[in-house]
């Protein structure tokens, strides 16, 4: 059945482009398969949204945005207070996964290995207090590797904390040698595993979204066994993190001895990238599902209160 499906893309985070992004590839999906896509352009301005909500009256909403407030329950919960069915987690579920601190926490509490770290201030952090090299620096509720410093020896630039645009408190993990693994969930079920070969130290902002900055391996050449467990750990942090509709969880896995090495938790995504370099398009097209199909399956899924 053909539906109004409002797109909600933009917001006003560090992520915005990203959103962008991934709302033209959305858009296009909608029309493509007949639903009527009204693309709405969040700003901090909530009383026109709320406007623009009532007066197109959609079916359903695709939330498209992505870091704060669009990811971590703001936007979630003024939609259910309109009642309007929207794509991915809930308040609670959005909430959870966004806060690096209690994603870790919820996790380790499931059986799923996570590095060794810590809260503290990034002046502490900077001023040698915390950790010794090697570590990584995270802000607590960004996404999209948005202010990661990965602190690899005493030569390594620190970030300033005069200029530091995030909140005061950082997460301070041990560095993990190895490889980037993510994984796709779609409905609690773990569709495959990615691994990705960024060609700079990390995957940080710059590879996620520029051609050419990393190479992508589908499905992850690792051992057997391994590849079953990120996929458990996946599910496992989608239901514990009460997740809705598609997640995903991105991994550390140090085989830096040889093969099977050690798996690590970093974090789960709640409302992952759907630009043309984005992750979950390519594990499902892995898995024969396109780009449209994802979409309809988001389009089918969305739902309120639960």
């Amino acid at each position: 059945m053909k539906k109004r499906v409002a797109v909600l893309m933009g917001g006003f985070s560090g992520e915005r482009e990203v959103s962008l992004s991934s709302a033209q590839g959305v858009l296009m999906a909608l029309q493509e398969l007949g639903h009527e896509a009204i693309p709405i352009d969040v700003t901090r301005n909530m009383e026109k949204l709320v406007q623009n909500l009532e007066i197109h009256k959609p079916d359903v909403v695709l939330n498209i945005l992505h870091g704060r407030w669009g990811e971590d329950g703001c936007i979630q919960g003024l939609l259910e207070m309109m009642d309007i069915p929207y794509s991915h987690s809930g308040v609670l579920g959005s909430a959870l996964s966004m806060n690096k601190i209690v994603a870790r926490n919820i996790c380790q509490v499931k059986g799923i290995r996570i590095p060794e770290g810590q809260v503290a201030q990034l002046v502490d952090v900077c001023a040698g207090h915390i950790m010794k090299p090697p570590f990584v620096i995270k802000p607590i509720g960004e996404g999209s590797s948005l202010g990661v410093h990965i602190i690899l020896d005493e030569t390594t630039p620190l970030p300033n904390p005069q200029e530091w645009p995030f909140e005061e408190e950082v997460l301070v993990e041990k560095y993990i040698p190895g490889r980037e693994i993510q994984v796709a969930v779609l409905g609690g079920k773990a569709i495959g595993a990615i691994e990705i070969r960024p060609h700079g130290t990390f995957y940080d902002y710059e590879a996620k979204y520029t051609d050419g900055k990393a190479i992508h391996l589908m499905p992850a050449p690792i051992h057997p066994e391994v590849y079953a467990q990120v996929l458990e750990w996946a599910e496992k942090a989608h239901k514990g993190l009460e997740c809705r509709g598609v997640s995903r969880s991105d991994f550390r896995y140090d085989d830096t001895h040889g093969e099977p090495g050690t798996l690590y938790y970093l974090e789960t995504n709640p409302q992952p990238g759907l630009t043309p370099l984005s992750l979950v398009p390519e594990i499902v097209a892995h898995e024969g599902m396109t780009y449209a199909q994802l979409v309809q399956w988001m389009v089918e899924d969305a739902s309120c209160r639960r």
